[in-house]
């Protein structure tokens, strides 16, 4: 964690920090699946300029080549692989769910609000004092939430693969906050795995569409037994 950051750049990191989790949150407002793949991209742009801020602020310059990894991988090729396979399939929206979009985005409101009494709680335990960390925790947990809101609700494989990223993007925020001098070979590996999982979700879409004859993660209940 950043020993007292100054005013400047904790306003900073908290405007950062919270344009990710808004960003986050709007995805839960739509069916569309391009608006979730755009969400996800500029909450990816929004997380390397955080990690540039904090390594400029605290003196990490091995934060520069992450923020710089996190732009091109996260913001750039992932969100051009999801692309292709959304052209590919034809799929445009997502149509099996359990909750509206509306219905959707207040529970990530209330998501957010167990999330904070949480970061509260964790804060004063650990004696973290500042408000930028509690803020992180925040939101990185709302992340996490969000994330696993999707994929309760959203069926698309497509869907599935966006809400395992933002709940990738959640942890990998707070990291950058609480811990930013993780070793740079950790955040090399989490990346490399990003890759890994949304090759393994192009083969199971494809698995789908042969045998299922659908994109929607309801068909492997036909796996079960």
């Amino acid at each position: 964690m950043i020993q007292t950051p100054t005013p400047l750049a904790s306003s900073l990191f908290s405007l950062l920090t919270i344009a990710s989790l808004l960003v986050a949150v709007v995805m839960l407002g739509s069916h569309w699946l391009k608006n979730y793949l755009y969400a996800f991209a500029a909450e990816s742009w929004v997380i390397a300029a955080l990690s540039a801020a904090v390594g400029f602020y605290g003196h990490y310059p091995e934060l520069y080549l992450i923020a710089a990894l996190t732009l091109l991988f996260r913001g750039l090729v992932l969100p051009y692989l999801i692309w292709r396979i959304i052209r590919r399939l034809a799929v445009d929206r997502e149509i099996h769910v359990i909750l509206q979009p509306g219905m959707s985005m207040v529970v990530g409101a209330l998501f957010v609000m167990f999330a904070f009494a949480v970061a509260v709680r964790v804060a004063g335990e650990f004696h973290l004092e500042l408000t930028v960390a509690v803020l992180a925790l925040t939101v990185m947990l709302s992340m996490k939430l969000i994330g696993f809101l999707m994929l309760a609700v959203r069926h698309e494989a497509i869907s599935q693969i966006l809400g395992l990223l933002v709940l990738e993007n959640g942890i990998f925020l707070g990291t950058q906050i609480l811990v930013p001098g993780m070793p740079l070979l950790i955040e090399l590996v989490i990346l490399f795995d990003l890759l890994v999982i949304v090759a393994c979700f192009g083969v199971l879409v494809r698995y789908l569409v042969t045998h299922a004859g659908t994109t929607s993660s309801l068909q492997l209940k036909r796996l079960v037994g």
